[in-house]
């Protein structure tokens, strides 16, 4: 009996062999030409989960499937690897990673695997650091989150999240003596105390921060709606008018 998984995804491989051969724009395409389409398939993909549209994350996983074989297909242009090289390569590290799967290896709870994880990692890079991992051109407020998830998992980490509170009202003190050039050094200290008590918290501070730009953004265009629908300017409205409209909006 055929697998279909298989099937559609043998499809998927003839096809960007077809593109790459016959279509002039897929022909043009090179890593670098690609890499920003790729982050901005990776955005719409997250947009789609956090909005639960079943939909849009199939179709988003399609597009990002469409980019992984096309950075193989490439790479096997140019002999450095390809698709199947790449698929082993992530099998071979799930399974040297997971060895209370794979091996004799006894762990308690979802810690202990992450734990084991870094170690794992650690062990692998040789000489690399424990947050050489993190891409420097991961937006800031995940990279604070990924730096001290991946400091915790080998023992750099408080005692309790009240420690971390406490951390996190020296920073806010700071941030207010602060004067100068100093005031924007001491406002990322304490968003990096905040975002390491939301990891205390198992809070994601990017998911939550995204929420509340959704929030704000709905809010906010309540009132240009009224101020439309009025036909007033939004710069001729005071703010108790728009405070009161808001405050409508909060409630719906």
């Amino acid at each position: 009996m055929v697998d279909k998984r298989l099937e559609a995804f043998e499809r998927l491989l003839t096809i960007m062999d077809e593109l790459r051969e016959q279509c002039p724009w897929d022909r043009k395409q090179t890593n670098e030409s690609l890499r920003h389409l790729t982050i901005e398939e990776t955005y719409e993909l997250s947009d789609a989960i956090l909005a639960g549209d079943n939909e849009e994350i199939k179709k988003e996983l399609g597009d990002l499937f469409l980019h992984l074989v096309f950075y193989a297909k490439i790479g096997d242009e140019k002999k450095a690897f390809d698709v199947t090289d790449v698929l082993h390569s992530v099998c071979d590290k799930l399974v040297s990673r997971h060895p209370h799967i794979y091996g004799d290896v006894k762990v308690q709870d979802e810690e202990e695997v992450k734990q084991n994880w870094e170690q794992l990692k650690l062990k692998e890079g040789g000489n690399k650091g424990v947050l050489s991992g993190v891409p420097n051109s991961m937006p800031s407020l995940v990279k604070a989150m990924r730096m001290q998830d991946k400091a915790a998992q080998v023992g750099f980490d408080w005692p309790s999240k009240d420690d971390v509170w406490e951390k996190v009202d020296e920073e806010l003190q700071e941030f207010k003596e602060a004067e100068g050039v100093e005031k924007e050094e001491e406002f990322g200290d304490l968003l990096f105390s905040l975002v390491n008590y939301a990891r205390w918290l198992k809070i994601n501070p990017d998911d939550a921060l995204e929420k509340t730009n959704k929030k704000f953004k709905y809010r906010f265009e309540a009132i240009e709606k009224f101020a439309k629908a009025n036909g007033k300017a939004l710069e001729n409205m005071n703010l108790a008018e728009m405070d009161a409209i808001w405050n409508e909006a909060k409630k719906k």
